[in-house]
């Protein structure tokens, strides 16, 4: 199945006309239609649009899967969302004992995730 053929089923299994679907996304109706129709393929900025709206993930509109929901293990979706709200801080001691930061694959020590931290100090004071 095709990006045109995803979009035009998504948008009628919601019961959706063209013209409501197109109003929604802030585009022409001719330009659903020609999406839908595979005549064109949408940009990126419409396909994040397309996606959002149909709440599927940009990889099931592309075919990549035919999994229209992209399923987060409930850690991993609390520790976006707590990002989200409260950056992580690299420097906290804690943070670098939790999680194992990697460079080419290969774990950096503590000495080097410390080096690594300085020399971003560094160089953005040099700026």
């Amino acid at each position: 199945m095709n990006i045109g053929t995803r979009i035009a089923h998504l948008r009628e299994q919601r019961g959706w006309t063209q013209e409501q679907t197109s109003h929604s996304l802030g585009i022409s109706r001719a330009a659903l239609s020609h999406y839908e129709k595979n005549r064109r393929e949408p940009d990126t900025e419409t396909l994040t649009k397309f996606a959002d709206l149909f709440n599927v993930t940009i990889d099931f509109l592309v075919g990549r899967t035919n999994k229209s929901e992209q399923v987060l293990d409930p850690q991993v979706r609390e520790f976006v969302e707590q990002t989200e709200q409260d950056p992580l801080e690299l420097s906290d001691e804690d943070l670098l004992k939790k999680f194992a930061l990697t460079i080419d694959g290969m774990e950096l020590t503590p000495d080097e995730a410390k080096r690594f931290i300085a020399f971003i100090r560094y160089e953005r004071s040099m700026r």
